[in-house]
């Protein structure tokens, strides 16, 4: 297959309500899940009736090094905690020239979790941090 087919190396660019929160190394949790019910009609006993309900929305989460982008989570959370109000936007995948692959539209964002970086002098990892969103719902835009 080609590079223009996949990437090997991905980036993703989330913001959140107009504001641009940086790029992030991974991006999890992306998925939907429909509820069914199951109806056994009377007379019928040949099969159930699998009718679907609600659908479930599972967090995103995203993770990336410290950079001074994660100044720009700290005013979001800041902002957003003074009051709640579930905020559209978008998350783009890009290659490492910044090309963009796919992107998502993401409905009713509000944060679930940060977990800021922990800074350990004697180990030679990148100190990570961590976000973690609750949405309404998505698709490709």
């Amino acid at each position: 297959m080609t590079d223009s087919i996949f990437a090997t190396s991905v980036f993703f660019r989330l913001a959140i309500g107009g504001n641009d929160l940086g790029a992030f190394h991974t991006c999890s949790g992306m998925g939907a899940e429909v509820e069914m019910e199951n109806y056994a009609e009377g007379g019928n006993n040949g099969f159930t009736w699998h009718l679907p309900g609600r659908v479930t929305w599972s967090n995103i989460t995203l993770t990336r090094p410290v950079t001074a982008d994660t100044a720009k989570i700290g005013r979001w959370l800041d902002e957003t905690l003074r009051r709640v109000e579930p905020k559209d936007g978008e998350i783009v995948a890009l290659k490492p020239d910044l090309t963009r692959i796919i992107s998502w539209q993401v409905f009713g964002i509000v944060p679930v979790r940060w977990q800021g970086p922990s800074f350990d002098p004697s180990s030679s990892q990148a100190a990570v941090e961590t976000l973690e969103i609750a949405h309404e719902g998505l698709r490709p835009s």
